[in-house]
């Protein structure tokens, strides 16, 4: 059945199209897995919002879903993408915040709520927020899911204040230039680790100090920290652990690990968590106000469009990108 959208002239017309591109894959395995496929345009139902996705960002969580068997979507066929950018096609019912011809930016739900590699994408309204006026989509997209996990470890869990010190790990990679200019909007003192090259980009979005993680052990510079924030694996975070301060916390973003990190942080006298990120409307609006006074700023590593998504892919699993890639789509 038809539905209202808005066109390009921002006036509504009727939806006679009943089916988008999209990119899916079949098996788990390399880039080349991912396939162009002809999909169904979603409805939105109550509560939920169409998008005409304009870019979507990618994360790290998008290639091992590609390529691991056994992780929260199980088996494809699926569609991956969480971060999206673009403008509201059709809203379902009850929904107040968003109207059709509204551009918006968000996360959607994770893990679940994953598909945002296609044309349309259907996703909670409160999952978007209003797209920040001074970044085009392909900025927008960048932010999401990165900086909400950077957000909701400094601010909603760890609750960094102003004279804290935070040492923030792999400080160039998505979530971790978020993090740094996230604690520097705190008023924190921010030390990063990252490879020698990449010290002057940190530098340059608000890091005090920085580290070559080749050359220095951490362990031996990093001393009475208020907050670690690790993205890396379980025995980082576990050295980690010798550079906090009596109650100091750290907050692993790998969300599965062994349980020796808990037992050793409670016999160090600190504290360790593990978090999973999670959608946020009052996350992305603090985000978005971040962004609009200049405080947030994405470093977008490259632009690909859908059909060169391997290409993205492949790229990513380098682990030597400074920001994000992003998609543009069709």
């Amino acid at each position: 059945m038809p539905f209202s959208v808005a066109g390009a002239d921002g006036r509504l017309n009727d939806m006679n199209d009943t089916t988008m591109w999209a990119i899916s894959q079949d098996v788990i395995g390399g880039p080349e897995v991912l396939t162009e496929v002809e999909l169904p345009i979603p409805t939105p139902g109550p509560g939920e919002i169409l998008v005409r996705v304009r870019a979507a960002g990618l994360n790290p969580t998008d290639w091992r879903h590609r390529g691991v068997s056994g992780l929260f979507l199980g088996e494809p066929p699926f569609v991956l993408g969480w971060d999206v950018s673009g403008e509201v096609a059709a809203t379902g019912i009850g929904v107040t915040l968003f109207e059709p011809g509204n551009e918006v930016f968000g996360m959607l739900p994770y893990p679940y709520g994953h598909g945002a590699f296609a044309e349309y994408v259907v996703g909670p309204a409160r999952a978007f927020a209003p797209k920040p006026v001074n970044l085009d989509h392909i900025q927008a997209a960048a932010i999401p899911l990165a900086a909400l996990t950077a957000w909701q470890a400094i601010v909603d869990t760890a609750n960094l204040q102003a004279g804290q010190r935070i040492l923030i790990h792999a400080a160039a990679g998505g979530v971790g230039h978020f993090a740094v200019q996230i604690a520097k909007a705190r008023g924190a003192h921010v030390i990063g680790t990252a490879s020698a090259a990449n010290h002057e980009f940190l530098r340059e979005i608000g890091a005090d100090e920085t580290i070559d993680y080749r050359t220095t052990d951490f362990t031996e510079t990093v001393h009475g920290v208020d907050v670690v924030l690790d993205s890396i694996d379980d025995q980082n975070s576990l050295r980690s652990l010798h550079t906090l301060r009596p109650g100091g916390l750290l907050v692993s973003l790998r969300a599965f690990g062994a349980i020796e990190l808990a037992t050793e942080a409670k016999q160090l006298g600190v504290r360790a968590v593990r978090m999973l990120v999670q959608d946020d409307h009052a996350g992305m609006i603090a985000l978005a106000k971040l962004a609009e006074s200049g405080a947030l700023r994405p470093a977008v590593a490259g632009v690909y469009p859908f059909e060169e998504v391997a290409k993205a892919h492949a790229l990513g699993e380098t682990s030597r990108t400074v920001g994000k890639l992003v998609l543009t789509a069709p």
